[in-house]
């Protein structure tokens, strides 16, 4: 009985289940499955006596089973007890093995111990072993994370602080000391976090998906400060990571300023300090004020501007990777004190390294805004692979924004109230096959006013606007060809930029 029952606690350890398609055994104990097993270890055939009879075993042990290697633990015989055969060929365990017959009952092994107590001297290390090999592997990419997390937003030595804080100093000088070019990435890594520890928040400006946004500040001057909720920490660590990225720095981009995770003793803030500009968001501005043709020039030029200077490529040993939006909305855009557009929330945004020709998209559960995605992006045919296909997504979106100013645009007395693109064909929360009927099935667009054709500037806007809206990616604008259109027309309608 002592090995019979030790047969069985083979057969349980060993596995019975097929394996997907692998080498195939007999197996005695299979009778759902025909008396076969498949296994990816190897087929065993086994005979041994017991109360005086012989009995043949016949199963599939799996390559987990197979220690150790070159002398399996379920491949061993026992002398005048157990004859054991592992092999490697389809149904090679059909062999009759034969074993002498005992003169006595024979204790397994030689040892006192039962089949249970041996099963657990075999598989005890080997499971502690496997528990010890997981555990180092979770500290080890516990460290490194932490490591790395510390290296690129941490605190340096607080001691240096006075080295660049002079008091008199205000953050454009800071920006434009301690940049690491005149166009950088930014201030270092502890000058960020000491000033973005001395901050003090006035009001709060804004809310959305990711957290809060408020007003705070700093030596006197305004600051815009967006606290991110903690579920939200891979936004914040990727837009931190977007923006200091070398050679972003661009008028027409939102100046960053500092990044830093905060701990209040209750729960972890995670802020994003960047420049504040009192008018807010293109949306929130459209929504109060009409603008003049000149204006409108301005802003539509200051957009293409920086959306040209995201999308190049900039080649050399302090290059920038080429970068698409992904997310370009009127709530993603923020106008200045001089009446121009500074690009903002890069959370989605993806690089592009030439030299590799890799696309950096961040693990971010986060889509692009519905109302705005390009035709590709909501039948699902965007080729990810291509960096182009981005950019170009880019490119239909910055045209529904051009709609969106050009309705406000004061020309001889007229101009119409502000509403969202799409506003008369879909809801004011759209989803994405309510979006996508509308611009891929019915291929419909905004509607561009007949009356426009009698101002220069709004036919050049419409015509733009036209031409960023293709259904095909490839046909549209570059921002590039966008801003030299503009800047045409701003010199033949003297606009000052």
């Amino acid at each position: 009985m002592a090995l019979k029952r030790v047969a069985i606690t083979l057969l349980a350890l060993c596995g019975l289940a097929a394996v997907g398609d692998a080498l195939r055994c007999n197996c005695t104990n299979c009778e759902k499955t025909g008396y076969e097993c498949e296994t990816d270890g190897a087929c065993m055939a086994s005979t041994y006596y017991t109360q005086g009879k012989e009995q043949h075993v016949r199963i599939c042990i799996n390559r987990d089973n197979l220690v150790p290697p070159g002398q399996p633990f379920y491949c061993l015989s026992a002398e005048g007890l157990l004859n054991t055969h592992c092999c490697y060929v389809d149904y090679c365990n059909s062999v009759d093995l034969k074993v002498p017959v005992p003169t006595k009952e024979v204790n397994w092994l030689g040892s006192s111990w039962g089949p249970v107590e041996l099963v657990a001297v075999i598989a005890g290390p080997v499971f502690l072993l496997c528990v010890l090999l997981m555990v180092g592997v979770f500290l080890f990419q516990y460290h490194q994370r932490a490591y790395s997390h510390r290296q690129r937003l941490e605190v340096e030595d607080p001691s240096c602080d006075h080295l660049y804080l002079a008091k008199d100093k205000t953050l454009q000088d800071l920006i434009y000391d301690m940049s690491t070019s005149g166009s950088g990435s930014g201030l270092p890594l502890f000058v960020q976090r000491t000033v973005a520890r001395t901050i003090v928040l006035q009001e709060i400006i804004g809310k959305g998906r990711f957290g809060e946004v408020w007003r705070g500040k700093w030596r006197g001057g305004d600051v815009a400060v967006k606290i991110f909720s903690s579920r939200e920490e891979r936004s914040w660590f990727r837009e931190a990571e977007i923006y200091q990225t070398i050679m972003l720095r661009h008028e027409n981009i939102l100046g960053f300023i500092a990044a830093d995770n905060k701990d209040n003793g209750t729960w972890t803030q995670l802020w994003l300090v960047s420049d504040y500009h009192e008018h807010g968001s293109l949306f929130d501005y459209l929504n109060h004020y009409s603008v003049t043709i000149e204006g409108m020039i301005k802003l539509a030029l200051s957009a293409a501007s920086g959306l040209a200077h995201l999308h190049m490529e900039i080649l050399g040993t302090q290059g920038k990777p080429g970068i698409a939006h992904r997310d370009l909305k009127s709530k993603n855009i923020l106008v200045k004190k001089n009446g121009m557009c500074a690009i903002a929330d890069l959370g989605l945004a993806v690089r592009h390294e030439s030299i590799t020709d890799t696309i950096d998209i961040a693990p971010n559960q986060r889509v692009g805004t519905k109302r705005y995605m390009a035709p590709e992006v909501l039948d699902e045919t965007i080729n990810m692979k291509h960096f182009d296909s981005f950019k170009c997504a880019d490119i239909y979106a910055l045209g529904l924004v051009y709609w969106e100013i050009a309705r406000r645009c004061n020309a001889g007395g007229i101009h119409e109230e502000y509403q969202l693109p799409y506003f008369d064909l879909v809801p004011s929360d759209p989803s994405i096959e309510e979006m996508r009927k509308v611009v891929c099935d019915q291929r419909l667009r905004p509607n561009v006013p007949n009356w426009w054709q009698s101002y220069e500037s709004l036919r050049v806007m419409g015509k733009i606007m036209r031409e960023c809206w293709y259904a095909n990616g490839a046909a549209r604008l570059t921002a590039l060809r966008i801003k030299k259109t503009l800047s045409q027309l701003s010199v033949e309608e003297d606009v000052k930029m």
